[in-house]
């Protein structure tokens, strides 16, 4: 079992289809954590999908409600929150992340996440003709963000969500280790 009594909450980053809920759900029961998904939460709250809220406020609008929600969120104690892809971009969002928990970014290539979402219509941001294009123009501006803003990076891969749990829990628990082997004694 790994202690997570030396940062409060665990918060997923990365881009979508990387699996941060998926991953964040079997994280969440394995270190009896609650799983807070911070689009449910947003939905939950306004009574409308990520999609409206893209349509009727447009994305400015829509990540200063994210980064307020987001705020709410990491307020809470003992939380496996899997954050939106954009959340990051906004540098207060990003310093609530690195303050209030560990944050893991999820990486996962271009092509893997294609595969994911290859039926997915729900996303705002892939309602573009060329896809493929769209994933990597993301990448490309939010890849440096994730990895500046990341404790611990693991990559998402064909293996499956279990798979990815299981290879987060190791790195946590040997983050933590290494933590507390590095500590210096008090005194």
């Amino acid at each position: 079992m790994v202690d997570m009594s030396t940062r409060r909450n665990l918060f997923l980053i990365g881009p979508m289809g990387a699996g941060k809920s998926t991953v964040g759900r079997r994280l969440a029961r394995h270190l009896d954590m609650r799983f807070v998904d911070l689009d449910q939460m947003i939905e939950s709250e306004t009574g409308s999908s990520i999609a409206l809220l893209f349509d009727v406020e447009g994305e400015g609008a829509f990540r200063q409600r994210e980064a307020a929600t987001l705020a709410r969120a990491t307020e809470l104690d003992g939380i496996v929150l899997a954050t939106g892809g954009g959340s990051v971009l906004d540098p207060g969002s990003r310093q609530l992340l690195r303050e209030r928990g560990l944050v893991i970014y999820l990486e996962a290539p271009v092509d893997l996440q294609l595969e994911r979402l290859a039926r997915d219509r729900t996303r705002p941001l892939l309602r573009a003709p060329d896809r493929t294009q769209r994933l990597i123009n993301l990448a490309s501006a939010r890849n440096p963000i994730y990895q500046d803003l990341a404790d611990l990076t693991i990559t998402a891969d064909r293996s499956g969500p279990g798979s990815t749990a299981r290879r987060t829990l190791a790195a946590l628990h040997q983050h933590l280790k290494d933590k507390d082997t590095n500590r210096e004694p008090a005194g």
